[in-house]
């Protein structure tokens, strides 16, 4: 049975679509660098937003499991659109820190609760089978509204010469999600839907529930070796993933295209193209997830496979960056953004096979909360060593303590599975 294209199908990829239309991605490492902040600066900041990411965590999975998944999203993302006014407003350190504090508690409303609502709309619909294929499709469209996204930002800041203007234009798309939010049907809710939980008994009876539940997580060794695997993937992804944007700068300074442009809008016209053209690349890995793991034996081959082939290529991207090979430390950055999406409807299926539906937004917000964590640590050590000894150095030296991880996080075949 192929996936249903009914109207929750299209809210949740134009949710996907809407939330990626963050202008910013491609240049945020630049507009820091620009502000004269330090490789080792930008590494605290990054680990600020996800020390506070795990601070917010688990009680916002609880009370978006407990009180309801709309309400988590849209205070989500009126988090966001508060970060981004500052960003824009008040350049500094300090007044960054704040704006990633405000991302931080974005995140955490939103981390693990969206994918929620998607899985408990499957299960109504009785297609949980076609999990894998269902959220590759959704953030497939995800990965598209990443690609325009770069393709206006370039523009943004070619017209405007700053790249501070991508915070402002964020927060159209942003207040949008607010109206689409809004449009959810509330049996998306979770168990509050029912009703029991409008008395305080009933609240209290669905903590208790929830949290029971959520202890249990931590006693099966299927679903926390599958937290663990995404969660160091994903902790190191997000930790190296913006240092594409100093070797694109320094591929635009030595290319002899675009002479006609000043520096910083060859930078912005290369670095926004090669984004676009990455997010076309992975908005069709999204969609072909499903079909990647169905030619599997199971999915946790596929998972601990992507896991290695990530880990190679981040070796593989600083070395290059080191030897000034900068098409080949692209070309494997590119390799890493596509094994991120091809992993990642697999790490939601394999998860959602060894916890309860009851606590699906909790058990994802504590793959998230450990990501954060690994992310937390990571993130200023990359940034040091990038001061220290250089860019390539950095990522070559973590994708070597990645791969010396497999052991410890690598996932075993399920019955579901």
């Amino acid at each position: 049975m192929a996936v249903p294209r009914d109207r929750m199908y299209l809210k949740f990829r134009l949710y996907g679509f809407l939330k990626n239309l963050r202008f910013f991605d491609p240049f945020i490492l630049l507009f820091f660098m620009d502000a004269g902040l330090s490789f080792l600066s930008i590494g605290l900041l990054y680990s600020i937003r996800e020390i506070f990411i795990n601070v917010f965590e688990i009680p916002t999975g609880f009370l978006a499991d407990t009180f309801g998944r709309r309400k988590s999203m849209i205070l989500s993302f009126s988090f966001c659109l508060g970060a981004f006014l500052i960003f824009y407003l008040f350049p500094g350190f300090w007044s960054f820190a704040l704006a990633m504090i405000f991302l931080a508690a974005g995140e955490a409303f939103r981390s693990g609760t969206h994918k929620a609502m998607i899985l408990d709309y499957l299960k109504i619909k009785k297609i949980t089978h076609k999990k894998v294929e269902y959220y590759g499709r959704t953030r497939s469209a995800s990965q598209l509204g990443s690609a325009l996204s770069a393709l206006i930002a370039i523009a943004l800041v070619i017209y405007t010469g700053d790249y501070k203007i991508v915070f402002l234009a964020s927060t159209i798309p942003y207040i949008l999600e607010l109206f689409l939010m809004a449009s959810y049907p509330a049996y998306l809710d979770g168990d509050i839907a029912m009703g029991r939980e409008k008395t305080r008994d009933g609240v209290k009876r669905s903590f208790s529930e929830t949290w029971n539940s959520f202890i249990g997580i931590f006693k099966n060794k299927n679903a926390m070796r599958g937290i663990m695997n995404s969660s160091v993937f994903g902790g190191v992804f997000r930790s190296s993933k913006e240092y594409l944007q100093p070797i694109l700068e320094a591929q635009a300074v030595a290319l002899p295209v675009f002479l006609y442009l000043v520096d910083q809008e060859r930078v912005a016209v290369l670095v926004g193209l090669t984004y676009f053209f990455l997010y076309l690349m992975t908005s069709v890995t999204s969609r072909s997830a499903g079909r990647i793991a169905s030619k599997l034996s199971d999915i946790s081959r596929g998972i601990n496979i992507t896991y290695v082939i990530g880990g190679a290529l981040i070796v593989i991207s600083g070395i290059s960056a080191y030897m000034k090979w900068y098409p080949i430390a692209v070309a494997g950055f590119i390799g890493i953004f596509i094994t991120h999406n091809v992993r990642r409807p697999m790490n939601v299926g394999y998860i959602s096979d060894t916890i309860p539906s009851k606590v699906m937004a909790t058990g994802l917000s504590v793959e998230s909360q450990v990501k954060t964590m690994i992310t937390a640590v990571f993130a200023p050590l990359i940034g040091w060593l990038a001061d220290v000894y250089g860019v390539g150095q950095a990522l070559a030296v973590v994708g070597l303590i990645y791969l010396a991880l497999l052991p410890l996080v690598a996932v075993r075949k399920t019955n579901s599975s």
